[in-house]
């Protein structure tokens, strides 16, 4: 009856104003999940800009502006809307939906004042009731969420309308500023190394986080530099694509070389704390190309990939461990990982001989499974005898290089540059592989399997290769990480391992090695790992959230992630691309439909 009573009234508000109230929503839902969560008390202690925001207050605020931009976008082909909404409908749109968003946390300060529901929400406590108030009563919370979320969303609203080189210089200045606030701990390594301390002292506050001073410096010296170098940056891009043959190979090797001699010379300057965070990004870049070979390049969705980097971890103990229970060959570090690499070969073997003929969710499911027997196999008592069970292998040696040095946990910046060795490996394996002819029928099956199968290309074959070289690198993280680490217990190979590998590929970019590498730099280095930590430790417990979030949204927003590979997008935009071609007639409808693969129906239905 009500629904009936509804629906011609909801009818007859305007397609974009039901865009507003749905997104004004959604931001309200997701203002008091976040507070739910901690997170913004627990934030609140890293401070961005002292005295006026803390990371804890930017988790809130940043919703509404992301509303006021949302909702400040003109709706594509708005051609085909009865009334296409002007600036001003999309200014007022955004404010709305800006207090819409911060209408939930106004009403949240009310309910934290009158009720108490902490028995089933362990996070409803007086000290988020006073960061929402700011320490001024309830009634001046519930008005300030409401004017702070009317006046971001304005913001980012007309931030929409303003033109992209303008709205290019703002987020540069915003993102600059915000970024030097969370690597402050690698800004001062850095900058200490080449005894800078008093522009350390004007940066930063004593405490932590930025100046007023130096937050305005950076802003402004950001945004000049945005405003200078977009065309140069564009002019220089498009030289260097416009280059062909032995030319263009010239210049790509030069970039290379010299973001080379920057790793070789970083950990020369900063401290040992950062040094172990450069390893730990460096191991999580050589895990994660190795996965792209299985998922980005072959396509295999394979949940299990921890297996071969416990395998690696554990063959590499016992060849070189004095402390291994059955046998102890003390074998160096280098002839041990020649064993290593044949194991990893065997085991991508017996892995993916009989799951390579599986599709989709029935091959996830199936190397999922074979990556937890392979941990509980190594955790078992019928194995312990080989492998220590539950105690694992302790006392493990470092890696000899040639009785000149030893590279061990102790020493950071070495086992940086023992990462950072084989990471040109396996960058020059996956290189030389993408455009190989192997590489170009894994990118066929990737596409489309029959239709590679159909065009003569044994899929078996090639699959069962892919596994095999993801193996090979994964065995590469597993010896590193033992001799890192000094010890291998079954605990440090969950499946939890795995899916922050699959995260850091997808939000990286499937198929792209830059990509890939961008990713373990921007989610490893900041928040870290399953175990280890980032530079932003805040974070720790909110990890897992912030993981499950970003892949959330860089399925909807952005599939084909940070960094994207050429082919990847066309792939996964192919639709896109033939629907806007149409509507704008570029294309008549058989040609849609021809090129989409033989549709009735028109592309933009498809």
């Amino acid at each position: 009856m009500t629904t009936t009573v509804l629906s011609p009234l909801l009818r007859r508000v305007p397609r974009t104003w039901r865009r507003v109230i749905r997104l004004g929503a959604l931001g309200a839902v997701g203002q008091v999940f976040i507070s739910l969560s901690g997170m913004p008390v627990r934030l609140d202690v890293r401070e961005i800009i002292v005295p006026i925001l803390s990371l804890g207050y930017l988790a809130v605020l940043a919703v509404p502006v992301v509303l006021g931009v949302l909702l400040g976008r003109r709706p594509q082909h708005e051609e085909f809307l009865e009334r296409p909404p002007g600036s001003r409908d999309l200014v007022l749109g955004a404010t709305l939906g800006g207090l819409m968003g911060g209408g939930g946390l106004s009403v949240l300060a009310l309910l934290l004042a009158n009720f108490d529901l902490r028995d089933p929400l362990i996070n409803w406590s007086p000290q988020l009731s006073e960061f929402l108030s700011f320490g001024r009563g309830t009634a001046f919370g519930f008005v300030i969420w409401l004017v702070i979320g009317g006046g971001l969303g304005l913001l980012g609203g007309s931030l929409r309308l303003a033109s992209s080189r303008t709205q290019r210089v703002i987020m540069t200045m915003a993102l600059t500023v915000v970024s030097a606030a969370i690597l402050e701990s690698l800004v001062v390594d850095l900058v200490e190394g080449v005894s800078l301390e008093a522009l350390v002292e004007w940066m930063y506050a004593p405490r932590g986080g930025l100046t007023l001073v130096g937050a305005a410096v950076l802003a402004v010296v950001s945004g000049l530099l945005s405003l200078v170098g977009q065309g140069r940056i564009k002019a220089v891009q498009g030289r260097i694509q416009a280059m062909e043959g032995p030319r263009q190979t010239r210049v790509n090797l030069m970039l290379i070389a010299a973001v080379g001699v920057v790793l070789v010379i970083l950990p020369l300057l900063v401290g040992k704390l950062t040094n172990e965070l450069l390893a730990n990004i460096g191991l999580f870049v050589l895990l994660a190309l190795g996965l792209n070979i299985v998922v980005g390049l072959a396509g295999i969705l394979d949940l299990g990939y921890v297996a071969f980097f416990a395998v690696g971890s554990y063959s590499t103990a016992v060849l070189t461990a004095a402390t291994s229970p059955r046998i102890a060959p003390e074998f160096p570090w280098f002839v041990a990982l020649i064993i290593v690499i044949v194991i990893a070969i065997l085991v991508g073997l017996f892995i993916g001989a009989p799951v390579i003929r599986m599709r989709g969710d029935y091959l996830a499911i199936v190397t999922l499974g074979f990556g937890e027997i392979i941990r509980l196999l190594f955790l078992s008592d019928w194995l312990s005898g080989w492998f220590g069970g539950s105690q694992g292998i302790t006392a493990i040696d470092g890696v000899d290089v040639f009785g000149l040095l030893t590279v061990d946990g102790t020493n950071p910046r070495r086992v940086f540059y023992l990462v950072l060795f084989f990471c040109a490996i396996a960058i020059y394996i996956s290189w030389r592989l993408e455009r190989s002819r192997l590489g170009r029928a894994w990118m066929a099956v990737r596409e489309d399997e029959p239709v590679a199968e159909a065009m003569g290309i044994n899929t078996v074959n090639v699959k069962l290769m892919a596994f095999v070289v993801g193996a090979v690198l994964g065995s590469f993280g597993g010896a590193i990480f033992v001799a890192k680490v000094g010890s291998v217990f079954p605990s440090s190979f969950l499946i939890l391992v795995s899916i922050i590998i699959l995260v850091v590929v997808i939000f990286g970019g499937m198929g792209n090695i830059f990509g890939v590498i961008a990713g373990a730099v921007v989610l490893i280095g900041v928040l870290g790992g399953p175990k280890q930590p980032g530079l932003l430790v805040e974070f720790s417990e909110f990890k897992l959230l912030i993981y499950g979030a970003l892949l959330v949204w860089m399925m909807l927003a952005r599939p084909e992630g940070l960094i994207p590979s050429a082919r990847r997008s066309r792939e996964l935009h192919q639709e896109e691309f033939l629907q806007d071609a149409w509507l704008r007639g570029q294309i008549d409808t058989d040609d849609a439909n021809d090129l989409h693969g033989g549709s009735d129906t028109p592309a933009a239905e498809s």
